[in-house]
């Protein structure tokens, strides 16, 4: 607007344009697919490119030769470069995401669990147990299992149950559930160590009946610390 009617604007105006349209349209050799944010980084990246290489040095050209509108230019010039600087800021931001949300695993822990039905969490246990030093370990939960879903033995010989819950997350155990499992880990198993393991929270009575039983409540904060590594202490 400054620059209306100067025939140098004009043109410097135009030139702008005809760049930015190439920038956007031109194609890529060996084209790959490729995300909206990605089409949104080359576009920014090919941008700076003809703002660095093209764009400024013909502003330093017409700086030199034209004394109308002298400040004017130089005024346009630093917008362009200031426009540069962002978009290479802008880019280095973004492989600074990228490179952060490379490092993070592609699914949670817990998500992971969430998504497997209930023989393959069972397994998922048994194969904790067995890291921890566990022996003899057997999944029979199903049909006839008593309420008991693995068995086996401690790394120091103690007689083991485990009764594993894959619940959604907003549901809860309560402490019904927890008065079924006290039966058949105490009376039909003589269990020396009893496990209820569940993908959800556990209510405060079902915690509380399960402490006065030395039933051990492995709730879904406790399961994911423990299938990230660290062990149980009640397994010794």
């Amino acid at each position: 607007m400054l620059l209306r009617d100067s025939e140098v604007a004009r043109q410097v105006r135009v030139y702008l344009l005809d760049m930015e349209y190439l920038a956007r349209t031109q194609p890529v050799e060996n084209p790959a697919p490729t995300t909206p944010d990605d089409l949104d980084t080359r576009i920014d990246q090919r941008i700076t490119h003809i703002l660095g290489k093209t764009v400024v040095p013909m502003f330093n050209a017409l700086i030199e030769t034209s004394g109308e509108h002298r400040k004017e230019l130089i005024a346009l010039r630093s917008g362009v470069q200031r426009i540069e600087r962002r978009l290479h800021q802008h880019h280095e931001r973004l492989k600074r995401l990228e490179g952060v949300r490379d490092d993070r695993p592609t699914i949670g822990v817990m998500a992971a669990m969430d998504a497997m039905n209930g023989q393959t969490f069972e397994r998922h246990i048994a194969k904790l147990l067995i890291r921890d030093g566990c022996t003899n370990v057997v999944v029979q939960g199903g049909q006839g299992d008593r309420g008991v879903d693995l068995i086996g033995l401690t790394a120091d010989g103690r007689r083991m149950v485990v009764q594993c819950k894959r619940r959604a997350p907003y549901l809860s155990i309560a402490s019904s559930d927890i008065q079924k499992f006290i039966g058949s880990a105490k009376v039909l198993y003589s269990a020396e160590v009893a496990l209820f393991v569940a993908t959800c929270p556990f209510t405060p009575e079902a915690l509380a009946l399960a402490a006065e039983t030395g039933i051990t409540a492995v709730h879904r904060g406790v399961l994911e610390e423990w299938s990230t590594g660290e062990p149980l202490t009640v397994l010794g």
